[in-house]
């Protein structure tokens, strides 16, 4: 009882981390396009996005919620 109760936190934390991973990748396609394309005012937001994109990908990793979703 008590190992399946660890492997579902196990799942869930993968789960987190996966879906980490996809935030973070989307995070840095949107703030890379908005950097681009975007005025002045809301350029300095999509640094922000980037950065906080890169951090999460760092954390979470680029191909975990690729390879946990299945999408490549």
């Amino acid at each position: 009882m008590m190992f399946d109760y660890f492997d579902q936190i196990g799942e869930a934390i993968k789960f987190l981390l996966a879906i980490g991973s996809i935030i973070g990748l989307l995070g840095l396609i949107i703030g890379i396009l908005g950097w681009l394309f975007l005025g002045q005012f809301q350029r300095h937001k999509m640094i922000g996005v980037v950065v906080v994109s890169i951090v999460l990908l760092t954390v979470c990793g680029i191909n975990t919620g690729l390879r946990y979703f299945r999408i490549y």
